[in-house]
Parts: structure tokens; sequence; C-alpha cells
């Protein structure tokens, strides 16, 4: 089966390439360092140990934070290389650790490629997050005997249906993996019913709930609503996808009908889209400026488009009302602890489908509002607007919903400790 697989990833390289291009049209980033994705890289051989991270895109780079801050504090004569597969991912790296990590892009599962980055780096480990199943750069790891974990591990009973599909191939794929640290149980029962090894799969929570939110980071969105008016209301929807901004404009715009000033932090999923939602905002009559133009927000604006990355949590920070992305359109949704960690009250679509244990948890608390469409939203965002007591009890309640859960990090960490000090 492996052989066959392999045989089809060969067959399609120039398709790879093709829309590797296309792509790079859209989104002229990805054109950079693109022969990484062929496992071509700079890198200097090196007397430390190398750490292998990979962390797709900024979710889960966000959430391996605890890991690799205690990777970094603990493993000192280490060296620490984190891979991602999204341009986006590979700048949020770099912003949160600057020299002192590695970053390239994941090589493709191509047999040539993943080993030759292997005999590059030359890693004592590799650690994966969530749910990265890659046949042929598992397979090279196992004979160059680099112990595989898949931490923060997590697999949808959808994804499951799908793997199905290649049962063989990714049960075999499974059983060369060390440790597969899961969310919940019921993840890691998907997993052992996929061919994971039962003895190599424990639950140890989920590093999401590991957030951790500087204390000043209230202080410093202080400025911001100053910016703005210290007597506007301010909502805030976050890493939106394509297609969910006509929705929440819509949204916006009946709540102006009842807060005339009221203001939305409108914040794109992928910063690369800016223009596209720029020019949609002024195309629907929105007075709109933009965080990379550095522009004064005056009486007149009532959206300001957050275009940045890596400012996400400062500007949920300056908010009263977080409504999470990626919910009104089918995409899974976005990470909702991130605004619940900083007392927000919750509002998302339907659609959240990825966090579905995070959505349960925050419901059964009453911290979170679910929106059907942009008239439930504009409804919602209305009825907290008008009442501070409940927008402060749901944000202690999501606050609560994070303390009582944290502590995976520790449990994942103990796993990884294992092997490295062996």
């Amino acid at each position: 089966m492996l052989y066959f697989y392999t045989a089809t990833i060969y067959f399609l390289v120039p398709f790879i390439l093709i829309r590797l291009l296309l792509v790079s049209f859209k989104y002229p980033s990805y054109r950079k360092k693109w022969y990484e994705r062929f496992g071509f890289i700079s890198w200097k051989k090196t007397n430390h140990p190398i750490i292998w991270l990979h962390a797709v895109s900024v979710g889960e780079v966000n959430a391996s934070k605890p890991i690799v801050k205690l990777l970094l504090k603990k493993y000192k004569h280490y060296k620490i290389i984190i891979t991602t597969v999204t341009p986006t991912g590979a700048e949020t790296v770099i912003q949160q650790y600057g020299d002192n990590v590695s970053n390239f892009y994941l090589p493709y599962d191509i047999p040539f490629c993943v080993k030759k980055f292997i005999r590059t780096i030359n890693p004592s480990i590799l650690i994966t997050m969530e749910t990265e199943i890659w046949p042929n750069l598992y397979q090279a790891c196992q004979l160059s005997k680099i112990p595989i974990f898949i931490v923060n591990a997590r697999l949808s009973q959808k994804s499951m249906r799908g793997y199905q599909i290649f049962s063989r191939l990714i049960a075999n794929t499974l059983k060369s993996v060390d440790v597969i640290a899961a969310q919940t149980q019921a993840d890691a029962d998907r997993f052992i019913s996929l061919g994971a090894i039962n003895k190599t799969v424990s639950v140890a929570g989920n590093l999401k709930f590991d957030v951790d939110i500087p204390q000043s980071l209230k202080e410093e969105a202080e400025p911001i609503r100053h910016n703005f008016s210290v007597n506007r209301p301010i909502w805030m929807a976050g890493s939106t996808h394509e297609g969910e901004e006509e929705f929440i404009l819509k949204a916006h715009r009946r709540i102006l009908s009842d807060y005339p000033k009221a203001i939305l932090i409108l914040a794109p999923r992928h910063p690369e889209r800016a223009d596209k939602v720029f020019a949609l905002c002024k195309k629907n009559g929105f007075h709109t400026t933009r965080r990379s133009e550095e522009k004064i927000f005056n009486d007149q604006h009532n959206v300001f488009l957050l275009d940045t990355l890596g400012e996400l949590q400062l500007y949920y920070a300056a908010s009263e009302i977080a409504f999470v992305g990626g919910s009104l359109v089918n995409t899974g949704g976005q990470n909702m602890l991130e605004p619940a960690a900083l007392n927000l009250p919750l509002i998302t679509g339907p659609y959240t489908h990825n966090f579905s244990e995070i959505r349960e948890l925050l419901l059964q608390k009453g911290a979170l509002l679910i929106a059907q469409n942009e008239k439930e939203l504009s409804d919602k965002v209305i009825g907290l607007l008008s009442d501070a007591n409940l927008r402060n009890n749901m944000g202690e309640r999501g606050e609560a919903v994070i303390e009582a859960n944290r502590g995976s990090s520790k449990k994942t960490f103990k796993l990884i400790e294992k092997y490295l000090n062996n």
C-alpha cells in the first residue's frame, strides 16, 4: 500500500508545483522558500542535538507554545527546529521565538524530500502537533531510529472515516509512532481503532487550555481603546474566513441601528486577504481604517481592519465581545480559548466541529452563545452590549473553564522528557 501511495505522490508532483504556483498568485508569500518544501534548506551542521517540532499553521504554533517554552528552558543544549506548512505559521514562529528556534517549511511527503531533510538536520526526536499522519515521513524517521510523537492529538469522526479508506497504510504508519498524547479519550480510541499500538496512546488533555496571557496585556490594550474613543462600544470578529465577512458586516449594519457609535474590529484569519476584505467593507459603505496604515481612527470610522499578524490577542483585549470566526462558514471554527482567557463573552457560528470539546464545555458553563446567521449574530451582540452584568458573568465562566482544564503541557512534557533524558 505504501508503494501505491508513494507512486501516486510522485505522479502528483507536477500538479503540486502547478498548485503552489497558482496559490502564490493569490498569496505571494507562498513563493518564498518554496524549495524548502522539497527538502532543500540552508542549515549549518551543529554538534547540538536537534528537537524537531512540526506545527501546520498559526493555531498549532500557538498551541505548541507551552511545550516549546518548557523545552527552551530545560534543554538549553538542544537546538529546536519548528516546521510549518503555511507562511502565516512561519511568520508566527519568527514573531514568537526570533533566533531562539529555526524555522523551515515541512517537506512534501515524498521519500527523496523527507530523507534529504532528515539527513540535513539529523533530529533526535520528531514532535508533531494534532493530526499529522505522513507515511513516508514516519517511515524515514523509523528507519533512522528517530522517536515520533503526536501531541495534542485529535481525530474527529469525520477524519477517521477518511483515513479508514486507506486503513492498512494508516495502520502501518501509526505503528511507527512511539507516543500519541491525545486530547480526549474519544480521540485516543479513534487512533487505536485506526491501528495505533495501545500502549503508545494516552490522554494528556488539550494544550490549548494552557494558553498563557500576560497580565500586562489588558494594560497594553488601554491606549488602543483610548484611540478608538473610550465611550464607544467595541466588538471584535477574530480569525474570519472567506465568505464570512459578508455576514459579519450585515450584522454590524444592524448593530449600528441600535448602537450608532459601535466599532467592529475585523481580523481576517489570513492577513493576505486584507485587501479583499477592505474592498468589501468600502463596498458596503463602512468607514474603514486599516491597522497597517496607522491612520487615526476618528468618529466617522465604524470598522477597524486588523490586517497584521501577531496582534489578535491584543485587540481582543481591547474589545468587549468576541465573535470567533471560521464558524459562520463551514471551516470548523477557530480557537475560542484565546478570547475566553481575557474574560470576554464569546459568540460563534454553528460550524465549530474542529473544537467540539471546547465548544461543549463553554456552552455547558454559559460562556458561549451560538449564532446561526447574521441576524442572530447582531441580536446576540446587541443583547450583550446592553447588559454589562451578562458580559462579565460570561467572561468569568469562560476563564473558569480554562482554569479547570489546565495541565496538559506538564503531562505532555513528561512524556517527551522520558525520551530526551534517555
